[in-house]
């Protein structure tokens, strides 16, 4: 058993870690502030490599693994959470599943310009009536002739309304239930699909989060994703990869939250003396630094298994209820440690608290977790 990381996985955390406090951390409050998505940090994601690090060269990628975009997005979150959940619907959610499941053409047409930053990715999976009950998509896809026409709406995507290319979920046989649900490639510009609003949120204000239309969207049958009527299992471990992938986002966050408490800590004076001589403190700071290594302790074992090609659901589902709450609780804390300091935004941590809050909705809430898990210990 090794808790150590490889020479390459230090030079790599290194590299991300140069990358985002040089040209990240300083535009993070901007990013909050004015709601705007980075395009230019995005396209800068790309040229260093890190849009495309679990895939082949081949498909424009870094050719590392799962492990490595764990590691690069705890960095990039440690700068900016925004700039993280960008990557991770990137990456996780668009990338990832046309690379497991795509066709060699799908790759070779889509992952060299997504891999490079020349075109953004999205995931179309929640609907009005399909949250966690992801099956309830009402979206459907008839075949007609050599195409698809699509007709439904999609609902809170991530990078939506800025996509190039979705990867969607529609029903293809509604009497088949979740067995009737297939996967597509939908491009931007195909008639018939068109964005909707951009959500106002409470926190996360630099990624862009959207409606999505389908009204007699016709695709070429080369779309499809993987076989027909398969999309429900594919989508599922789609999710699987992108829960490792958020358990890290909130990891990141959790550190640079903590990191701030220790040194606002160290600097704070009260009664005479810092405030972390208080015993108060102090019992908060360990507890925080605590948490958060137990929590990296899990995303990094679910993504070592993911890399081992073991069966890892459980594991992935662990690290996302763990990392996800660990989080809050060390945002929360990082607040209380800056007393009112940390409610005004001259103070990040605030903003810190915010972006962590999606962490425990996105890629299925918590409370799904809770029944992945209870649902394979009981089983067994």
């Amino acid at each position: 058993m090794d808790f150590q990381f490889t020479e390459e996985q230090r030079m790599l955390r290194r590299m991300v870690r140069e990358f985002a406090e040089r040209e990240v951390a300083p535009r993070a409050e901007e990013i909050d502030a004015t709601d705007q998505f980075p395009h230019d940090l995005f396209h800068r994601m790309g040229e260093v490599g890190l849009l495309g690090l679990p895939f082949p060269l081949e498909y424009g990628g870094s050719d590392a693994d799962y492990h490595a975009m764990v590691i690069a997005l705890e960095e990039i979150a440690r700068a900016s959470g925004s700039l993280a959940i960008t990557l991770d619907a990137h990456t996780s959610l668009c990338c990832e599943p046309i690379f497991c499941f795509g066709t060699r053409a799908q790759k070779k047409k889509y992952l060299p310009p997504l891999t490079r930053g020349d075109k953004i990715g999205a995931f179309g999976l929640t609907e009005p009536q399909a949250g966690s009950d992801a099956g309830a998509t009402q979206t459907r896809a008839v075949r007609d002739g050599d195409g698809w026409v699509i007709n439904g709406q999609k609902i809170y995507i991530t990078n939506g309304s800025i996509a190039d290319v979705v990867v969607l979920t529609a029903k293809t046989d509604p009497d088949k239930g979740t067995h009737g649900i297939s996967a597509f490639i939908v491009e931007k510009g195909t008639p018939g699909f068109e964005p909707g609003r951009d959500e106002k949120k409470m926190g996360l204000k630099g990624s862009v989060t959207s409606e999505l239309f389908f009204e007699d969207c016709r695709i070429p049958a080369e779309n499809l994703l993987g076989e027909e009527n398969e999309g429900f299992i594919q989508f599922l471990t789609t999710l699987d990869a992108g829960r490792i992938a958020i358990a890290a986002m909130a990891v990141g966050l959790a550190q640079a939250a903590f990191e701030r408490s220790v040194d606002y800590a160290k600097r704070r004076e009260q009664f005479g003396r810092p405030i972390a001589s208080f015993q108060a403190i102090r019992w908060m700071i360990a507890d925080m630094a605590t948490e958060i290594d137990a929590a990296r302790m899990m995303v990094h074992r679910a993504a070592w298994l993911k890399e081992q090609g073991q069966r890892y659901t459980k594991e992935a589902a662990m690290a996302k209820l763990l990392a996800t709450e660990v989080s809050e609780r060390v945002c929360h804390k990082a607040i209380q440690v800056h007393g009112g300091y940390g409610y005004v935004r001259e103070y990040e941590v605030e903003r810190m608290y915010r972006d962590q809050r999606l962490c425990q909705i996105g890629e299925g809430t918590n409370e799904i977790q809770r029944l992945v898990i209870s649902r394979d210990v009981l089983s067994g």
